[in-house]
């Protein structure tokens, strides 16, 4: 399955979104946040209301995310949410982006994280 999601992906890359729409959406519950990192970088800190699917286990669990709101992926510095929003998006996932700069431009932002 993995393989024929990858064979779908676009070279066209996914849309990004910044810190500041994110936390605004996650205020407004407008937007559903799909952190893909590892375990250990999970437990390090992260964003309050995140879901934690690692990109390894994205195309097998894409079934257990809420299509109806918009969904962003995220990361340490936003290369690996790229990478899970096309993902997503070659499994028709209508509205997905990724927030530029990860976890590193969150919490450079002083937005809070937990554990």
């Amino acid at each position: 399955m993995l393989k024929t999601l990858l064979a779908k992906l676009g070279s066209g890359g996914a849309a990004e979104t910044d810190v500041a729409s994110v936390a605004e959406g996650l205020r407004s519950g407008s937007v559903t946040v799909i952190d893909v990192r590892e375990p250990d970088e999970w437990r390090e800190g992260h964003i309050r209301g995140a879901v934690h699917i690692p990109l390894g286990s994205l195309a097998t669990q894409a079934g257990t995310i809420d299509r109806s709101k918009p969904v962003v992926t995220i990361c340490r510095s936003g290369k690996r949410s790229l990478r899970a929003a096309e993902i997503l998006t070659a499994s028709g996932f209508p509205d997905v982006k990724s927030m530029a700069g990860g976890m590193i431009a969150w919490t450079a932002a002083h937005q809070p994280t937990t554990r």
